[in-house]
């Protein structure tokens, strides 16, 4: 249990280097949502983003996973860093040319202006040369070097948001240097911290270079299924907004996807769990595959993590309104509202199957990642092109959930084939199931019949996870108190 411990207290580190930045960057949809001109500038912005994603995942290539693989064999500890970075470093000078020397076509195929591409193509590139430093800290286990680090980042970029959309009218100064567009100002937020994100975590590259062709190989061999599974992941998280604009009407398609995208920000909670989650495990998974016990303490991390993600979930869609008003600054976003629990579901199943990812990981077996990211994603294309049409964005929300539902369910069953851990799945499923039924009928039922800003509602929703709280901690008591004790 001492092994799960420290992974949760670097969890917790990484919990909140996640959440306090991703708190913060919550905070700019309000201020995008209260200062860029309408629903539709806000949509465009969502749009970016989403390409940013699919290009993030594009140029590194799986090398982060690949780089834990590796760093934690000792046959190839000393070389895989500097090789990592090597590798990254003249892929990304390579994509930043030709990105550059191509953004008129980039700026026509994408509908996205030029000026904004010239800024995210900076911001991607400047984001993947701190991949492998992060990476190494998190390797090294300085989850407060990390989480600092991280927190800087997002609060130079909220600042400079803020400077840039609310004071700078007020800056004669800033005016004459900066463009009046306001989405550009968007991305020249981002690109700063970016920028100065990397000249902090630079001393890597200065590290006695050795560039292993062998090593590097493999890496690619291991990343290649790895990158497959993100870009399949990246149709999960993002291609609906893109198929959003796609297909439906052109005079509201923008409008659409901003109210969408606003919404599906709702689900910073569930998001912020499952992606602290899976910062603080991905290492322990490499570092513990060898020993004796790896197996029982890779169940006891998917109980640990269903346990706590069945109560975030139900105590999330119970505060999801007051949650609504500090984040979204225009009534005009809330009319999404009802698809907020299905991406809330979304982001449970996803972080359980991060958890259940452990078996292809550490048996080299990545391939299978791929593959099972390959089905959601094909499902995901399949439910927005089939349904956006006929019900708009409500159709990316069930696409989202249904995908990740099934990779979870898919990557359990191949699971128990090639690594037998000891998964307790009868309590798993009851906490899902247990958490699920209360979510909907709080949020469809007693929320509807009430109303929001009802006291009945939300005396209901605290008896209701009172309850929740209850049925899993009498189950739980042994698990909950050996984590809890000190020694």
């Amino acid at each position: 249990m001492s092994a799960l411990k420290r992974l949760f207290k670097h969890t917790f580190i990484y919990g909140l280097a996640t959440v306090l930045p991703r708190v913060l960057t919550a905070l700019l949809t309000r201020l995008y949502t209260g200062y860029l001109p309408d629903t539709s500038a806000f949509g465009e912005v969502t749009i970016v983003f989403s390409y940013v994603i699919i290009l993030n995942v594009l140029i590194t290539y799986g090398m982060e996973t690949a780089f834990f693989r590796f760093f934690n064999d000792e046959k190839h500890k000393k070389k895989t860093l500097s090789t990592s970075l090597l590798g990254l470093l003249a892929s990304t000078v390579i994509f930043t040319i030709i990105a550059f020397l191509g953004i008129d076509s980039l700026a026509t195929v994408s509908g996205v202006p030029q000026q904004y591409w010239r800024w995210v193509i900076l911001v991607i590139a400047f984001d993947t040369l701190a991949i492998i430093p992060f990476a190494y800290m998190r390797a090294q286990q300085k989850s407060m070097r990390y989480a600092f680090i991280k927190l800087f980042n997002v609060v130079i970029s909220t600042g400079l948001s803020v400077l840039f959309l609310v004071w700078l009218p007020q800056v004669e100064m800033l005016n004459q240097v900066l463009p009046s567009d306001k989405i550009e100002l968007v991305f020249i937020a981002l690109f700063v911290p970016s920028f100065i994100t990397f000249l902090i975590v630079l001393k890597p590259y200065f590290t006695k270079w050795s560039f292993d062709k062998k090593l590097y190989k493999k890496m690619l061999t291991y990343g290649a299924p790895v990158l497959i599974a993100g870009l399949a992941f990246t149709i999960n998280e993002s291609f609906d907004k893109i198929l959003l604009e796609k297909l439906l009407p052109d005079n509201i398609a923008e409008s659409q996807v901003g109210i969408y995208g606003a919404c599906y920000k709702l689900s910073i909670g569930m998001t912020l769990f499952a992606t602290a989650f899976r910062i603080g495990i991905e290492p322990f998974f490499f570092s513990e595959a060898k020993k004796e016990n790896a197996l029982v303490n890779y169940a006891l991390i998917t109980k640990v993590f269903v346990v706590l993600g069945a109560i975030a979930l139900f105590a999330y869609v119970v505060l999801v309104d007051v949650v609504k008003v500090l984040l979204l600054d225009s009534k005009e976003y809330w009319e999404a509202m009802h698809i907020v629990p299905l991406i809330l579901v979304a982001y449970l199943f996803f972080g359980i199957y991060q958890t259940l990812s452990v078996w292809y990981k550490v048996t080299d077996k990545t391939k299978y990642g791929a593959y099972i990211s390959i089905a959601g994603a094909v499902l995901t294309v399949i439910i927005n092109i089939s349904l956006i049409p006929v019900i708009g964005y409500l159709a990316s929300a069930i696409a989202t959930c249904s995908a990740y539902g099934l990779m979870m369910i898919v990557s359990y069953l191949l699971g128990r084939k090639h690594l037998a851990i000891p998964y307790d799945v009868k309590n798993i499923l009851l906490y899902i199931v247990l958490s699920i039924v209360f979510s909907c009928v709080f949020f469809y039922g007693v929320r509807a019949y009430y109303g929001v800003e009802s006291s009945m509602t939300y005396g209901i929703g605290i008896v209701m996870t009172v309850v929740l709280v209850s049925i899993i901690s009498i189950r739980e008591k042994t698990l909950l108190r050996s984590l809890l004790q000190r020694k």
